[in-house]
């Protein structure tokens, strides 16, 4: 083993160019693998290791106290399939003013009494403070990146309790929005009952519907006022990582089977350009064995390393990217959990090394078998000109002589030549899928982009205290629209409110003015015009089994309002239900507007423009309208994975045009000796790669359009939204024009280097080297 080593470590200091490749693919391929795999389990992971410590219930129930009593649902939740049970909890909501947003409790909050944050379902993590022992104190549901400071504030209700903060706590499924002693909630004038359940059977949305059905069967009826499952919520809270994780996926699987191609490829010309070294080493007393073991050896070190640099890049960007990914008010408390798995590190770790392995076993094993004596007279004489039939062929076609030759030499060494094609059609395919990916996002983040210039905020915190504007709601709107570059001015409002038949909470809101659309992209059914009509997102109908056309109830305090889904948004938000002022006053008779959208006449300046509306009223903040980063991430990863990929195929195609010039080193020579100019060298040895180039583009620009269409649905899918037809429309002639010479331009890059040294050299010292 100690002369296999330093013979393989010969080999590695021999082969810088072959090293590099290996580890470069390597690198590239794990990387990418390890933030995939990771970004796929960190989809569930977490939110089953947190849910599972807190012993979350499955269904989280409302009853009408009014309709069912504690003792009926205790009573019905001994039935059979139910594993544990928390509750009853009564409930109250209560409609908050404005000012206490400063404490997060404006609009609609849900209290609930409870006598403490364990039992057997819903373990709550009290993360600061205390649990409220008596009334008069209270315990605010929030996670805990929560400030903490407000401890001990003291505020009183609109219903009359004074209550004060003693704690912070969080639960992940979002049950309430403020615990109280049980001797408190009385006060409250609770109306609904609160039941928590863990079921046996808890791996789809029907069985757990079957086992709600089985525990409120006999309760009378219409006591159930709605429901939610803790699968809607993991949906919710993954629903970006499965949006991520189909593209890194591709990257990863093509950049492994480029790894594959490229370390054949790279020990295949090793094996075939070192025929006199194999037979040195046998002759010198190496066995069959021991050649096999350099030349895995010599592919294992660069592997190895490429594969260790590769996974600690990827656990290195996986931490900032993951807590990108997670956004959003119900994921802030995974960012403790989240990061690489130890599966993920161990199967890069091993798995990409033994990929490496498996491709070079082929080539390793025909240097194995190559018999000492044929090996070391094989040297570096002539071998049977293969492409010469074809060559001839060309010659008749009246192409110049240097590409004529050129064209026929990857029929030389078919082998070699076919593991560069495949590569190059790898390296096409993924510039292909890029290129379509890119402008699919680029369309997504300009979506309603140009909507309007401007938004205006009311009620800003100034040092943690609400500002309220002088003026009022539709004086604000008119103001804004006199001021200078203003074309039009939309208000936009919301309130928190119930979707009846369910306990999910949702944002009802409301427009006013000339631009009801804002920056939302609808893509099924029509904008609403009438009172009763609303528009929402993608995410709602699915999460919701709603469809167009249909009737909800929403319900707010003691109004219940009936609409009907006129259609739908490109939206991954399943909260908001959006509709026209009178629609949203009707269920918020004194609703204002928090949010003005100003759109600016051409020209107009964005900056002057928010400096005056800042100035008209001190309870005013500006910001101008942006761009989507979930957007620009994916381009930017997409972009640098994809020139990662180009390169590695460019590398490839560097390795086989130094190996062909070094196979054809007397052929050179002979031709320079009848005349052939270095111009005409370069050329002949630019065109033999070209021509993979040129194959490599009717290969691989369809397979990059198949690996768009595999993927950007599944993206699109993953955060339950639905692409309107011309942002998945891009495949244009222009742009195939364009990625078709994809190809080309890979081949070329990596055949210049060796064609313009094999054009340097001289008739004297290809004869020496023979």
């Amino acid at each position: 083993m100690s002369a296999v080593w330093k013979a393989a470590r010969a080999a590695v200091r021999r082969r810088r160019l072959q090293t590099l490749v290996i580890w470069l693919v390597t690198l590239v391929s794990t990387g990418s693998i390890v933030v995939a795999l990771g970004l796929v389990d960190a989809a569930s992971a977490p939110f089953d290791r947190v849910f599972g410590t807190q012993r979350g219930p499955h269904v989280v129930a409302e009853f009408a106290s009014a309709k069912v009593s504690g003792t009926q649902l205790t009573d019905a939740a001994r039935k059979s399939g139910v594993e544990a049970v928390a509750g009853p909890f009564r409930q109250a909501t209560v409609d908050m003013p404005r000012d206490a947003a400063d404490l997060g409790l404006g609009g609609e909050v849900t209290f609930t009494g409870r006598s403490g944050p364990g039992g057997p379902v819903d373990r709550v993590r009290l993360w600061a403070g205390r649990w409220p022992a008596r009334p008069g104190e209270m315990v605010l549901n929030r996670q805990s990146d929560w400030t903490g400071t407000d401890l001990g504030k003291t505020f009183r209700l609109p219903s009359g309790p004074t209550l004060t903060i003693v704690g912070f706590a969080f639960d992940l499924s979002d049950t309430t929005d403020v615990w109280v002693a049980p001797a408190q909630i009385a006060a409250l004038h609770p109306d609904t009952t609160q039941m928590l359940y863990r079921f046996r059977d808890a791996s789809s949305q029907s069985a757990l519907r079957a086992g709600l059905a089985r525990v409120t069967e006999g309760l009378p009826e219409g006591s159930l006022g709605g429901s939610q499952s803790y699968l809607t919520l993991k949906d919710r809270i993954g629903s970006n990582a499965r949006a991520y994780a189909p593209y890194l996926m591709a990257f990863g699987v093509l950049g492994i089977l480029v790894a594959v191609l490229i370390v054949a490829n790279v020990v295949g010309g090793a094996v075939v350009s070192g025929f006199r070294h194999i037979g040195i080493l046998k002759a010198i007393g190496f066995t069959p064995g021991q050649v096999l073991g350099v030349y895995l050896t010599m592919v294992c070190v660069p592997a190895v390393l490429g594969c260790t640099l590769g996974t600690f890049a990827g656990n290195l960007l996986a931490g900032p990217f993951f807590r990108f990914v997670f956004t959003g008010p119900d994921s802030g408390v995974l960012h403790e959990e989240l990061g690489i798995a130890p599966w993920v590190n161990g199967l890069a770790l091993l798995g990409m090394p033994l990929v490496c392995v498996l491709a070079a076993l082929g080539p390793s094993v025909r240097a194995q078998r190559l018999p000492a004596a044929r090996a070391i007279s094989a040297g570096s004489a002539p071998a049977a000109g293969r492409a010469l039939g074809l060559q001839r062929r060309l010659a008749g076609l009246r192409l110049p002589r240097s590409v004529s030759l050129g064209a026929g030499l990857p029929f030389a060494r078919p082998a070699r030549s076919a593991l560069t094609l495949a590569a190059v059609v790898l390296g096409v395919t993924t510039v292909t899928f890029a290129t379509g990916l890119a402008t699919t996002m680029t369309l997504f983040g300009d979506g309603g982009k140009d909507a309007y210039d401007v938004t205006v905020y009311a009620n800003p915190q100034v040092h943690g205290k609400v500002v309220a504007p002088v003026h009022g709601d539709r004086e604000l709107q008119s103001l804004l629209g006199s001021l200078p570059g203003a074309a039009r001015v939309t208000a936009r409002g919301d309130e928190d409110a119930r979707l009846v038949g369910s306990t999910q909470r949702i944002v009802f809101e409301g427009r006013r003015g000339p631009d009801l659309p804002l920056d939302d992209v609808l893509v099924r059914g029509h904008w609403m015009h009438r009172p009763g009509e609303v528009v929402v997102g993608s995410a709602f109908l699915r999460r919701n089994g709603v469809r167009v056309g249909d009737r909800l109830r929403v319900q707010r305090g003691g109004r219940e309002e009936e609409v009907t889904v006129v259609g739908e948004l490109m939206q991954s938000n399943d909260r908001v239900i959006v509709g026209t002022w009178p629609t949203f006053t009707a269920l918020v008779p004194d609703g204002k507007a928090f949010a003005y959208h100003v759109g600016l006449r051409a020209g107009a300046d964005r900056t002057a423009y928010a400096r005056a509306a800042r100035a008209l009223d001190k309870g005013l903040s500006t910001q101008l309208n942006g761009t989507n980063s979930g957007a620009e991430t994916i381009i930017g990863s997409a972009t640098a994975l994809t020139l990662m990929l180009a390169l590695v195929a460019s590398l490839g195609v560097f390795n086989t045009a130094v190996l062909n010039t070094h196979d054809r080193r007397r052929d050179l020579g002979m031709l320079k000796s009848i005349g052939m100019t270095p111009r005409q060298v370069t050329v002949m040895t630019v065109t033999s790669m070209a021509v993979l180039g040129v194959a490599g583009s009717v290969l691989g620009v369809p397979l990059g359009i198949a690996a768009y269409e595999v993927v950007v649905p599944r993206m699109a899918a993953g955060i339950d939204i639905t692409l309107p037809s011309y942002m998945t429309d891009v495949w244009h002639v222009p742009k195939l024009a364009g990625v078709a010479l994809t190809g080309l331009a890979i081949t070329v890059a990596g055949a210049l280097v060796p064609a313009r040294r094999a054009a340097r050299l001289t008739v004297a010292e290809v004869l020496h080297n023979e």
